[in-house]
């Protein structure tokens, strides 16, 4: 038998204070990632349609073969024309852009700043998110107020190590401090639930594993999402640059600082391929953990249901790209369709669908 530990008040008031605290952190970061895209040099913004240009007049005086006569014997001899190499994605050949910053120095000191208030705005939402869990002695994801806590840290987490990883990231920092802040203010909103102990059904070891590796999913997936959306916005615009039409001052200086879209879609595709093998062993370890509660390890249950749909899109994507060489604008509207699943799967079966997994309410 499995004695409740009772609820330390303290410590689940100061998960909650711990929690606003890092909300108010990460607003000064979003204004902060806010200041370096408008405080970034707009004059070294011109590459892609540089690039554009210079490839369009390349293929151009490819594709007419020059004509020489020579004056002797008059015979006109054709030059071999020269052969221009597209990209092996069959994207256009653009650099990426310099970044949010714009490739200032004082652009880059925002960013910097935004990225510092960044790091302590996880720090004080991992602390938040620790005394949440050190308050009922368990592992802190019971209900969905928990959950969205826990993946707003694991998603942050996640960029900064991208950040640490690759140095040319920052350009997801003001998209996912906006997306964090709409989710935490859910969060302590609509989802809030008072810190208390587990039903008996989540008293498993399989908690900690199942669920961990989730939310671990869900944090890249949404990464991936936010450079898919990106890549559809990029290469609309790259798309409207080589017909030779001529977007707005706003949309040219966002757009210019972004990645080109081919190193957006191949990022978007190698975070999505990285993180499938373990959305697909959280599906095989809640199967198990059913096995263990419920005497059997599938039954069609709305939350087994969606997962396996979101694994089946996904599983799409990927085989369609690595077979099909779907790569571009429909492969990501398989991703975002993909991704789609998994937020219902995430909300909407929760709070709309009733089933086995309603155990914890919201």
């Amino acid at each position: 038998m499995i004695l409740a530990a009772a609820t330390n008040e303290h410590l689940a008031n100061l998960s909650n204070t711990l929690i606003y605290s890092s909300m108010a952190v990460y607003t000064l970061a979003f204004f902060a990632y806010i200041a370096e895209w408008l405080f970034g040099s707009r004059s070294k913004v011109a590459r892609t349609a540089a690039a554009l240009t210079d490839g369009t007049t390349a293929r151009k005086k490819a594709a007419a073969p020059a004509v020489t006569v020579q004056q002797a014997g008059g015979t006109a001899v054709l030059e071999r024309p020269q052969v221009v190499v597209r990209a092996a994605t069959g994207s256009r050949d653009v650099p990426d852009g310099p970044g949010a910053h714009g490739g200032d120095e004082q652009g880059d000191l925002y960013g910097r700043i935004a990225i510092s208030l960044t790091v302590l705005a996880f720090l004080v939402e991992f602390a938040g998110v620790l005394t949440r869990a050190l308050s009922v002695q368990r592992a802190p994801w019971g209900n969905m107020y928990e959950f969205n806590i826990t993946f707003s840290t694991v998603a942050v987490g996640v960029y900064l190590v991208l950040l640490a990883l690759r140095k040319n990231v920052r350009w997801l920092g003001l998209f996912l401090t906006t997306t964090v802040l709409l989710d935490l203010g859910l969060a302590v909103t609509v989802l809030y639930t008072a810190s208390d102990q587990l039903v008996p059904a989540l008293h498993s070891y399989w908690l900690y594993i199942h669920v961990s590796t989730a939310i671990l999913c869900g944090a890249v997936f949404y990464v991936g999402a936010v450079a898919t959306i990106l890549y559809l916005f990029k290469d609309s615009y790259e798309s409207k640059l080589a017909g030779g039409g001529q977007p707005g001052t706003f949309a040219t200086s966002v757009m210019e600082r972004l990645p080109a879209s081919a190193s957006l879609d191949k990022f978007a595709y190698r975070i999505n391929a990285a993180v499938f093998p373990l959305w697909t062993f959280t599906i095989i370890a809640g199967a198990i953990w059913a096995g263990d509660a419920w005497g059997r390890y599938w039954g069609w249950d709305p939350k087994e249901t969606w997962s396996f749909i979101t694994w089946v899109a996904y599983a799409g994507y990927l085989h369609a790209r690595a077979t099909a060489g779907w790569k571009g604008r429909k492969a990501a509207y398989l991703a975002l369709i993909a991704f789609g699943c998994w937020l219902f799967n995430y909300y909407g079966v929760n709070i709309f669908v009733t089933g086995k997994h309603s155990y914890a309410g919201v």
